[in-house]
C-alpha cells in the first residue's frame, strides 16, 4: 500500500481553512482520507463586502495564518498544496497585493478563482459517482460572499452558475440589488424540466442545521423538517444561538441567513430534500491534486 498526504486551503470569506487528506493507494484503487482540518474565522468578506479593501488588521490575520499553514504543511510532508481564494479576495481592491505579499513571506502561492472555477473544483470530489443516476440533483454551495448552483441531470453536469449572495452580504446588507430574484428566475428555468430533485448542500452551516433537525439521520433531511428548524431559529437571539445551541460566535451570526438561501432555493426548484456529504472546496483540491499527481508520474514513467 501507499501512503500519500496533499493539503487544500480554502480562503473563504467568513473563514480559512487547510485540510489534510491522506490518499491510500492499494490493488490499483485511491482511498481517500481526510488527516485533520484547520479552521481560522478571520472573515475578510467583513471588510470586503462594505469598503471594497482588506484592512491591515485582517491581512495581517491572513499572513500570520498563511505562515503558520505553511509550517503545519512542512511538518506533514505533504506531496502538493494547492491554495485558493473566492470571492472577498476577488472583490478586494488590494486583493493581488495582499497574495503577493503572503507569497513572499510564506512561499505559498494563492489562485484567485471565480464562481464556476469553484463549482468546477467541487464537482471533482466525484459527487456523480455516489448519485442515483435516474434522479436529477442540484448542488448548492452557500459561502460567505457567493452562492453556487451546479445541476446533475441522470449523472451528468448540465447547469453551473454562480451569484453574488453569501452569509456575509446578507449580514451587511450588501447583497446586489435583485440578485435573489436572479436567482428564482434561474430555478425557475432549469429545474421544470427535472423529475424529483433533490439538493446536495455543502459548508459548515448546511452541517450544522442538518445536526440540529435531524440528529439521527446527520445525511439528509426534508424540507419540512428544514422549515421547521429554520422558524425555530429564527425565535433566537444572536447570544442566545450561542448558548442554546452551542454555537461558535462566527457561526451563530450566519446559521439563520445560510438558512434562508437554503430554504429559499428548495422552494423554488421544488426539492423536498437536501443530502449533506459532507463536502467542499478543499475536498475537491485534494481530488484535482491527486489527479495531477498521477498524470505526472504517468508521464515521467
Amino acid at each position: 500500500m501507499k501512503i500519500m498526504k496533499f493539503a487544500a486551503i480554502d480562503i473563504g470569506s467568513n473563514a480559512i481553512r487547510l485540510l489534510f487528506m491522506n490518499v491510500l493507494e492499494e490493488g490499483g484503487n485511491a482511498h481517500f482520507k481526510k488527516s485533520s482540518l484547520v479552521r481560522v474565522p478571520i472573515r475578510l468578506g467583513t471588510d470586503t463586502f462594505i469598503d471594497k479593501i482588506i484592512s491591515a488588521d485582517k491581512a495581517g490575520k491572513l499572513i500570520k495564518s498563511m505562515k503558520a499553514f505553511r509550517n503545519l504543511m512542512d511538518v506533514h510532508e505533504v506531496v502538493n498544496y494547492r491554495a485558493c481564494a473566492t470571492s472577498a479576495m476577488r472583490e478586494a481592491v488590494n486583493g493581488a497585493e495582499i497574495i503577493q505579499r503572503i507569497e513572499n513571506e510564506s512561499g505559498i502561492k494563492i489562485d484567485v478563482i471565480n464562481g464556476k472555477e469553484e463549482a468546477s473544483i467541487i464537482f471533482d470530489n466525484r459527487i456523480a459517482d455516489t448519485l442515483d443516476p435516474s434522479k436529477d440533483y442540484l448542488y448548492v454551495d452557500v459561502g460567505g460572499g457567493s452562492t453556487e448552483l451546479t445541476l446533475f441531470s441522470k449523472g451528468i453536469c448540465k447547469f453551473s452558475a454562480s451569484f453574488n449572495v453569501g452569509t456575509i452580504k446578507i449580514l451587511r446588507d450588501c447583497v446586489p440589488k435583485d440578485e435573489f430574484v436572479r436567482i428564482k428566475e434561474c430555478l425557475l428555468d432549469v429545474c421544470p424540466n427535472c423529475e424529483n430533485i433533490e439538493i446536495i448542500g455543502s459548508g459548515g452551516n448546511i452541517n450544522r442545521l442538518v445536526k440540529l433537525a435531524s440528529p439521527k439521520k446527520e445525511k439528509f433531511i426534508t424540507y419540512q423538517e428544514f422549515k421547521s428548524i429554520y422558524y425555530d431559529l429564527k425565535q433566537y437571539s444572536y447570544q442566545e444561538l450561542m448558548i442554546n445551541f452551542d454555537m461558535n460566535p462566527d457561526r451563530a451570526d450566519v446559521i439563520i441567513p445560510a438558512a434562508t438561501i437554503f430554504l429559499s432555493i428548495m422552494e423554488w426548484a421544488n426539492a423536498d430534500k437536501i443530502h449533506v456529504p459532507k463536502i467542499g472546496v478543499t475536498d475537491g483540491i485534494v481530488h484535482q491534486l491527486y489527479k495531477e499527481y498521477i498524470s505526472n508520474s504517468l508521464v515521467l514513467g
